[in-house]
């Protein structure tokens, strides 16, 4: 059987004069295939025994009958096969929590310079910025590399885990709070489960944070000055929402909601779909951050980008700050997608995102220049270096 055709949707962006108006995005051929013949329905089946949901009314009742268990939460699954219980998951939590907020209330590092690969040049940076005082073996398990496979990263986890020498930070600085849960494990197997903790805590922040702004800078960089953050990332999440999916495992509350689902269905609720139904949204295919004006990411129907109002998402006080942060530096530099660059692609990962942006002040001034509407660029701050060195 031939794959799909991937789908290559045009620029999101409503203006044509826009610079982000010349990139394509090209989605793998699974996700090409939901939005072309599933974008709409309410209840759908995708296998014989997996139902798919995008309907926000449907959805809303599934994610509401029960909790998510142990194995359908996206972070806090068994470990090693040992349970995490909801008391330690949310002191973990809190745990990296108290790390970012202490890493936001640090001065603004300067001479950083955010222009290469996104998403990876912002996940580099997230990490050093939060955890650029732990010891290197904690800082590795923040590799993107250690997602090739399981064994890998356990390996890695593994030698950390056997090191005679005491955790200790590096000069300069001090241990992250979740480091410290690690420093304290009295033997091998308890530092080897905290350090799988450490990874398993720590790294969806940086990688989930890294890939909303770059799915952002994506899909409207250069940005009018006027719009906030939150605008841009709330819109950023309703178009390529990084936890696209939501599994749910069969159970007896689920056939009583729809007959289309049997007594054996696993449940996938679909955000990629419900944030892009056009009976739900406006111009559902468009990057319009103006829309959040007048909305609210917490009761907008279809919009899951936090999860369901049952159980949000644990991450979001740490994940909006930090992205937050990312934009304004980025925004401040003059940095946005490199004007050569006109198609990215969207593989089919967990994370979702576009899986390379090439940054660079390439075509946009090095000072805090705003770009016009034809994508040219107002001089509003003076002196600007670009008109004494040309830099544009």
């Amino acid at each position: 059987m031939t794959q799909p055709t991937p789908a290559r949707l045009p620029s999101s962006h409503p203006d044509p004069s826009h610079p982000a108006a010349a990139r394509t995005t090209t989605f793998a051929p699974r996700l090409a295939a939901l939005l072309r013949e599933h974008r709409g329905k309410d209840v759908f089946r995708l296998e014989p025994d997996t139902i798919g949901v995008a309907g926000h009314e449907l959805a809303d009742r599934i994610l509401s009958a029960r909790r998510a268990t142990e194995v359908e939460r996206p972070t806090f699954k068994p470990l090693q096969g040992r349970s995490i219980p909801p008391s330690e998951a949310a002191l973990v939590m809190r745990t990296v929590g108290r790390d970012v907020r202490e890493a936001l209330k640090r001065p603004r590092p300067g001479n950083i310079d955010l222009s290469g690969p996104w998403p990876h040049t912002g996940h580099v940076f997230l990490r050093d910025l939060i955890l650029g005082g732990d010891p290197y073996r904690l800082r590795i398990l923040m590799s993107r590399n250690l997602e090739l496979t399981t064994k890998l990263t356990w390996s890695v986890i593994a030698a950390g885990a056997a090191l005679p020498r005491p955790l200790r930070a590096r000069p300069g600085h001090e241990l992250t709070a979740l480091a410290r849960r690690t420093a304290e494990a009295g033997n091998y197997q308890d530092r080897r489960y905290a350090m799988g903790m450490y990874r398993r805590a720590a790294a969806p922040v940086c990688f989930t944070v890294s890939t909303l702004v770059a799915n952002a800078l994506w899909l409207g960089s250069p940005f009018d000055p006027s719009v906030p953050n939150r605008n841009i990332l709330y819109e950023a999440m309703r178009l390529l929402p990084p936890s696209w999916n939501m599994l749910r495992n069969a159970s007896p509350e689920y056939p009583e909601l729809d007959p289309a689902i049997g007594a054996g269905d696993d449940i996938l609720v679909l955000p990629l779909l419900s944030q892009r139904d056009p009976a739900l949204w406006e111009h559902p295919d468009e990057f319009r951050p103006e829309r959040w004006d007048a909305l609210d990411p917490d009761t907008a129907p279809g919009y899951l980008a936090f999860g369901h109002g049952s159980e949000r998402c644990w991450g979001r006080h740490a994940v909006m700050p930090l992205a937050e942060l990312l934009l304004d530096l980025l925004r401040n530099e003059g940095l946005a997608v490199s004007p050569k660059q006109r198609s990215a692609k969207v593989p089919l990962a967990g994370l979702l995102g576009v899986d390379e942006v090439q940054v660079t002040r390439e075509g946009h001034c090095r000072s805090r220049c705003r770009p016009l509407s034809n994508g040219g660029l107002h001089r509003a701050f003076s002196p600007c270096r670009c008109s004494r060195t040309g830099d544009e």
